[in-house]
């Protein structure tokens, strides 16, 4: 019997804590790299600044949600506000988008540019920002899976993507220094790829934000386990519509079920809360269960 996890109060202020605790590290990584960066003469390590800069601005944005989502729903909103969460992640892909078309505006221009090649010591600096920036990455991304959340997943992603500019800067580096006259370009081509990348993985986290925002159906693994939950309870002879929706952490479940078309509206009532119990049951994060008690009617093969 499969039972999905539970985002706990826990959890969700691990999440906050995470968020805070990346932006506090990308404001002092931002810093540094861009000091760095012009100190050094590498764009690269430059442009690597400026992804910092959205960084923070995206792990604010984040947390801002989270604290928004974790809001008890209300006369206004009763359905919570779980939805900010989606927001916040669609937010954190159009700054990753804006800091891609910076950097890669401003590494063409470079590119066109002489200038001299960076300095060596530029290597050092990238190899701790790789270091630190993908140990951060991996702990918001597992938070983010544990708590099924959207945003801390993006904001685990703006990490990783990071992490990765800053990879591709120090091989653009390396290759402007060991090249010697000739390559100082490598270090600006490198910032290049680095916007293309960015803008891949502002992609993938937009079109998930999306399809929360415009209720896609989850998983077919949260399906399947609703409707196992739901045929599994006594009395229930079958399941004629099923539809989940996702908001923030949560799941919302609208259900018909089919039972003995003699039983009284008092017993079907009694079945439906069984079903309900059982869904919550194995799926803790569904937060509302709307069950729809059906006649059954066996299908005729013709």
């Amino acid at each position: 019997m499969t039972t999905m996890p539970t985002p706990t109060v826990a959890s969700a202020q691990a999440s906050q804590r995470l968020a805070q605790l990346g932006l506090v590290i990308n404001a002092l990584l931002a810093v540094v790299k861009l000091v760095a960066g012009l100190l050094g003469n590498a764009y690269a390590l430059v442009a690597d600044a400026i992804e910092s800069g959205t960084d923070m601005i995206g792990s604010l944005v984040v947390w801002s949600g989270l604290r928004i989502a974790s809001r008890d729903p209300d006369e206004r909103y009763p359905f919570g506000y779980g939805r900010a969460e989606a927001l916040a992640g669609a937010v954190v892909a159009a700054l990753m988008y804006g800091a891609a078309a910076g950097i890669a505006i401003e590494a063409a221009r470079e590119i066109r540019t002489p200038h001299h090649a960076p300095a060596p010591w530029t290597l050092a600096v990238l190899a701790v920002v790789i270091v630190v920036k993908e140990v951060l990455a991996k702990k918001v991304l597992q938070a983010g899976e544990s708590t099924g959340s959207v945003a801390v997943s993006a904001d685990g992603w703006h990490h990783r993507s990071d992490a990765i500019t800053s990879a591709a800067a120090f091989i653009g580096i390396t290759v402007a220094i060991v090249g010697g006259p000739g390559w100082e370009p490598a270090d600006d081509w490198a910032a290049l790829v680095a916007a293309g990348i960015i803008a891949i993985n502002a992609s993938l986290l937009l079109r998930t934000a999306l399809g929360d925002l415009m209720d896609r159906a989850p998983d077919v693994a949260i399906t399947a386990v609703v409707s196992e939950a739901a045929l599994g309870t006594s009395d229930v002879l079958a399941i004629e519509k099923l539809k989940i929706r996702k908001s923030g952490t949560a799941y919302y479940v609208d259900i018909h079920v089919q039972a003995n078309p003699e039983m009284s509206l008092h017993d079907a009532h009694i079945v439906s809360g069984r079903v309900k119990s059982a869904i919550r049951q194995r799926v803790p994060a569904a937060a509302g269960v709307l069950i729809h008690m059906e006649p059954y009617e066996p299908r005729r093969i013709p």
